[in-house]
């Protein structure tokens, strides 16, 4: 998995289609699309880089606002490990050389159908990333999508988690 995709309701069905064209017409014509156990969840996996799917599929959104109905949000994932506190710690210091020295950064996290702590999560977390934390306007996102027994872990810009509402209304505005 190195895609989340949120949707409606109900509609997992007719988002799972609309991602495999759009990922198709990107290219990918080998994709995996999951619907999840999960309402309004869905996972792919795609050969081509999740931050470019989620660029090339805002600036498809800027062209014709009408051509993405279903997907609501787009969410690239890095690394996909189980769901265990000493697992996600290992994973995130793997990666947390993607904040450089100057930048700021702040942790989410996501969970659906776990007990994990969160405050846990982020108490072994924040201690091993040197970085000053901006809760507000951060650099980078520490984002921990917890689904389950399966964790997704990404360090990102905030321009790279697509929600199609909001870049939609800035289109508007």
């Amino acid at each position: 998995m190195n895609l989340i995709i949120t949707c409606p309701r109900h509609l997992e069905p007719e988002t799972e289609e609309e991602l495999m064209d759009i990922l198709e017409e990107f290219g990918d014509s080998d994709v995996k699309v999951s619907i999840t156990n999960m309402s309004g969840i869905l996972i792919a996996d795609t050969h081509l880089d999740p931050i470019e799917v989620v660029k090339k599929i805002k600036e498809m959104l800027i062209d014709e606002p009408w051509s993405v109905r279903y997907c609501k949000r787009i969410i690239p994932i890095q690394k996909v490990i189980e769901s265990k506190i000493d697992e996600i710690e290992k994973s995130v210091a793997g990666l947390s050389n993607q904040i450089l020295d100057d930048e700021t950064y702040r942790i989410s996290i996501e969970k659906r159908n776990s007990d994990l702590s969160s405050k846990e999560i982020i108490t072994k977390i924040a201690g091993k990333i040197k970085n000053k934390v901006s809760l507000e306007f951060p650099d980078k996102i520490l984002l921990i999508e917890i689904l389950g027994n399966k964790t997704g872990i990404s360090i990102l810009k905030k321009s790279d988690i697509l929600s199609t509402e909001k870049t939609k209304r800035s289109i508007s505005e």
